[in-house]
């Protein structure tokens, strides 16, 4: 299983992910590069295995590399692209994670009570 973290800060809900994922794989993404400082900081053994990615972008830029797999889920907590504050950005957050999610993929969204599930593609 492959899942995409976005607005990661530093790294808690990933590591959680990371440690319970098996023989799968989570990129965490967010917009601060102070966090990913941080969140790599703290995650050297998950990431020398595999299973954890920290990546500096903000989720209305993100794409996928060359020729790398999609995401089979993707979830984004006080995400402010995500959960309304921020609609435009939004709108084309929405679109790029579209394309690195696997069709049918879900997008779980916490901006607060409840937990909204997308099916973006």
């Amino acid at each position: 299983m492959r899942v995409l973290e976005i607005g990661c800060g530093p790294g808690a809900a990933a590591r959680e992910v990371a440690r319970r994922i098996g023989d799968g794989q989570i990129t965490a993404i967010d917009r601060s590069a102070a966090a990913i400082r941080l969140a790599t900081a703290q995650n050297d053994p998950l990431i020398a295995s595999g299973r954890l990615k920290f990546v500096h972008v903000a989720a209305e830029d993100y794409e996928l590399a060359p020729g790398e797999t999609r995401f089979d889920l993707a979830f984004a907590v006080r995400v402010g692209a995500l959960d309304g504050r921020h609609p435009e950005a939004g709108r084309l957050a929405l679109a790029r994670i579209t394309a690195a999610l696997c069709p049918g993929a879900p997008l779980f969204v916490d901006g607060g009570d409840p937990i909204r599930k997308l099916w973006p593609s």
